[in-house]
């Protein structure tokens, strides 16, 4: 009896029913797999570029507030020939010539009796098609030699970057008129000399964002793995470089507004009777018209201000939405 007692109660004798301390006992199958099917069913929020981008730019009330002022103009420029009570040079009646604002004419009429109201819609509409298609005209030519000038770098970048460097020396607006001279006013030669002469800042913004990607992990190992260097531009490098394209985007675009303002208001851009904001600036800027007839010049001046301010503030809140290190 005294024999088996002392069995029982020695430790790891017979059958145990407790855990022993100090050993991990093994877990339990079924535990395990109820483990596995529950972690299977949790779906974990992935973290998306946009959508915090969109979160950080909710929260920038200037930001919000140039966004609503671009699709204004957008939706002005698009539903113009609806939403225009007049015609883009229709005159309502020479009678009532530079007419001032009032309840029927809320913006007054022009010199011509042209309602002023209606010719800036039409005039928002110009604004933006040579904006737009400015500024695509730019990233066809700026992509191209910026990503050649990044990626390959050595003799290649050296010239391509010095002749960004002579085209940069030169004025914009300089070389705007002078196209535009050369080959007459008109719309699509604005938009074209817009273009040509206004890539090289964004070429320069994109050799800079390639010579910073191109030293990348994943880039060397594309690189290894024998992808040649159209497959890791169009693969890799251009599709990382998009935020500084975009926001650079909403700078280039109003500065193209204003050189075709510009080029109107000294008469070489946008020829009557098609309306344009310069070119009403310029037919109201005359000492005698802004003391006597100030509405002529103020409303015009007010949508390039606006404009110019909306597309500001705007690329202000996407610099700082679109920054992977931004806090939230």
């Amino acid at each position: 009896m005294v024999r088996a007692s002392a069995e029982s109660s020695v430790p790891g004798s017979g059958s145990l029913t407790g855990a022993v301390p100090g050993i991990e006992q093994p877990a339990d199958p079924g535990v395990l797999a109820e483990l596995g099917q529950e972690a299977e069913q949790w779906n974990r929020p992935h973290s998306n570029l946009w959508i915090d981008a969109w979160r950080r730019l909710s929260r920038n009330k200037l930001a919000l507030f140039g966004l609503v002022i671009v699709i204004l103009f957008v939706f002005l420029a698009i539903f113009a020939p609806v939403l225009a009570p007049y015609g883009e040079s229709e005159v309502v009646d020479v009678r009532l010539a530079r007419m001032t604002p009032n309840w029927t004419f809320p913006m007054g009429l022009d010199r011509n009796a042209r309602d002023i109201f209606s010719r800036l819609m039409y005039g928002a509409r110009v604004s933006m098609v040579v904006g737009l298609s400015s500024y695509f005209v730019i990233l066809l030519i700026a992509i191209p030699i910026g990503s050649i000038a990044g990626y390959y770098g050595g003799k290649i970048d050296t010239v391509l970057m010095r002749l960004v460097d002579v085209v940069y020396t030169i004025p914009q607006v300089l070389l705007v008129m002078l196209f535009v001279n050369a080959r007459g006013p008109g719309l699509l030669n604005i938009i074209l000399g817009i273009g040509l002469i206004g890539w090289v800042t964004e070429a320069r913004l994109i050799r800079a964002q390639f010579l910073t990607l191109r030293e990348q992990e994943y880039v060397k190992a594309s690189r290894v793995a024998g992808a040649g260097g159209r497959y890791i531009i169009g693969r890799h490098l251009l599709p990382n470089s998009m935020t500084p394209i975009i926001v650079a985007a909403t700078f280039g675009i109003p500065t193209a507004i204003f050189i075709e303002s510009a080029l109107s208001f000294i008469g070489i851009g946008i020829r009557p009777p098609q309306a344009s904001w310069g070119q009403m600036i310029g037919e109201a800027a005359n000492p005698a018209m802004i003391m006597q007839y100030p509405h002529m010049l103020v409303f015009p001046v007010v949508a390039v201000g606006l404009i110019m301010l909306g597309f500001t503030f705007l690329g202000d809140g996407l610099r700082d939405a679109l920054d992977p290190k931004g806090n939230d």
